[in-house]
């Protein structure tokens, strides 16, 4: 028999409370998204066989240059200065973090916070933006090809801007 503090009050497969006590973990609202990000790659795939643009495969050279613009594009998303406009409806500054990126934290309750999460960690909206670019590959690999070595470009750049930054600072 469960002790009450087992039990939830939400009770079910999503049980918040018996996961995190206390936290209010928006479970709900994680597989609202996870079934929208799985419903659209699936509807990507779907589409992309059916009009014969589904790879056979896709070469490794290809690879690479979209997940370094994936790395990037991720980064700007959940941390650049200048897309806090798109993340303020889910998100609150705290402080500048150095090289053009700021610390946020989610706000609000429910789908609000949740979405607020997924915008503020590179690493999870790094599975929407490499999707994103894949299913783009499948329409036009050229097109995708020339932006994912733009955002690569740029994350070289970033390095060796780090890197110089560095070697002033021995100087």
């Amino acid at each position: 028999m469960a002790t009450e503090t087992e039990q939830s009050t939400n009770g079910g497969f999503l049980d918040a409370d018996g996961y995190a006590p206390g936290e209010g973990r928006p479970l709900r609202h994680y597989a609202v998204m996870s079934a929208v990000f799985a419903a659209g790659l699936t509807g990507a795939l779907v589409a992309g066989r059916r009009n014969g643009r589904l790879p056979e495969r896709i070469p490794a050279a290809d690879i690479v240059v979209m997940g370094v613009a994936t790395l990037k594009i991720s980064r700007v998303i959940s941390k650049s200065k200048i897309g806090g406009f798109f993340r303020a409806p889910f998100t609150r500054f705290e402080r500048p973090t150095g090289q053009g990126e700021v610390s946020e934290h989610a706000r609000g309750t429910g789908a609000r916070y949740a979405i607020g999460e997924l915008l503020l960690c590179p690493y999870c909206i790094s599975q929407w933006t490499s999707a994103g670019l894949a299913a783009g590959y499948m329409l036009d690999p050229r097109v995708i090809r020339f932006v994912s070595s733009v955002y690569t470009a740029q994350t070289i750049a970033d390095f060796l801007q780090l890197g110089y930054f560095a070697s002033e600072k021995r100087a």
